[in-house]
């Protein structure tokens, strides 16, 4: 796992790709694919069109499927879809085949500029068990060949110092009773406005703060037929304070028991006038006892590296990173419980990014 996103970070904002840019091609999805490789590589940076016709149909349902899918419908709260805001059925597509990749609707017309190098997949959004009888046809396009992409050397970034890394920022966060908790496992270097768009761009959204919210949220979600996601995380603490925001990166379907999810506090410190954000992240995988109290809690996987390493690929994805690299505390922390006595552990390491100004 060492260095694997710094590497894929000097992909993504390398140069364009060597490989020959295609100007034009055609592809057929047929309805049993799940993603199908294109065999086309985008370069960031590069604007292209992808244009579809032709339908499907799924059994049960008498209405053939254009692109553009299904209208949602009250079942759909029960699926699992790759994009939740889609019907089924509907064309869908995405740039690279890691777990972070994010899919986007297609419809019969998407035209967008790639974010990030990478192999294009085309697919359907539909449940893994699904599958329908036709196809689509889809044009690609290529509009504008990418511009050079800027080399790291050109961006002014600040620097986070071994110094500061082991002085200002708390290895753990703790609960309301200074219980110690998860690891903090990365730090995102830029503005509020910037953190907040990159972010979004990769897929994250913001949780609701308390149940109030997530009642009404739940219920605006219900009446657009889309799956509920933003359910509420409890209160950490770090800096003497419960968490300035926390995201979510769920499965629909899963989201009660499985989610990836951080919480993100800003430092009470800047690096030449550049906002500073500290997060612990942790995936829930299903359910445990609580040792507090004995109550019901989310169980972590105590593998905590992978979900820096997911956070930290899903905001390489957007094309907004200038810059990743590792720092390790000079007491790391590298096995350990949760406030609610769940076990991880570490390498010891923390993912420092750096968003583009």
């Amino acid at each position: 796992m060492r260095g694997l996103l710094v590497a894929s970070l000097v992909v993504c904002l390398g140069a364009s790709a060597a490989a020959k840019q295609v100007k034009s091609r055609e592809i057929r999805v047929p309805g049993g694919a799940a993603w199908l490789d294109t065999g086309i590589d985008v370069a960031a940076g590069e604007k292209f069109l992808l244009t579809a016709e032709g339908q499907l149909t799924y059994a049960g349902s008498a209405s053939p499927v254009r692109p553009e899918g299904l209208p949602r419908n009250w079942r759909d709260l029960l699926r699992n879809y790759p994009v939740n805001a889609a019907g089924l059925g509907a064309l869908i597509g995405r740039i690279g085949e890691g777990a972070a990749a994010r899919p986007f609707l297609v419809g019969s017309r998407w035209e967008g500029i790639a974010p990030i190098r990478g192999r294009l997949f085309l697919g359907l959004n539909q449940a893994g068990s699904e599958t329908a009888e036709g196809e689509f046809k889809v044009k690609f396009e290529q509009l504008e060949a990418p511009a050079t992409a800027p080399e790291n050397k050109d961006v002014e970034l600040p620097s986070l110092t071994q110094e500061t890394f082991d002085n200002e920022i708390p290895l753990r966060v703790h609960d309301a009773g200074g219980a110690p908790g998860d690891r903090v496992n990365f730090v995102i270097v830029g503005s509020e406005e910037r953190v907040t768009s990159a972010l979004g761009a990769a897929g994250w959204v913001q949780v609701d703060r308390d149940v109030g919210d997530a009642l009404v949220a739940a219920i605006l979600t219900s009446i657009s037929k889309q799956a509920y996601l933003t359910m509420p995380m409890s209160e950490l603490y770090l800096f003497g304070r419960p968490q300035d925001f926390g995201y979510a990166h769920a499965d629909p379907i899963q989201v009660v028991a499985e989610r990836h999810h951080f919480r993100l506090w800003k430092a009470p410190f800047t690096l030449d006038g550049h906002a500073v954000w500290v997060g612990a992240g942790t995936h829930d995988i299903g359910f445990e006892r609580d040792q507090r109290d004995g109550k019901i809690t989310h169980k972590i996987d105590p593998d905590v590296d992978k979900e820096r390493e997911f956070i930290g690929e899903s905001l390489i994805e957007t094309g907004m990173v200038a810059k990743a690299e590792y720092l390790s505390h000079k007491y790391p922390i590298t096995e350990a419980k949760t406030a609610h006595g769940g076990e991880f552990h570490s390498d010891g390491r923390t993912l420092i990014l750096y968003l583009r100004p």
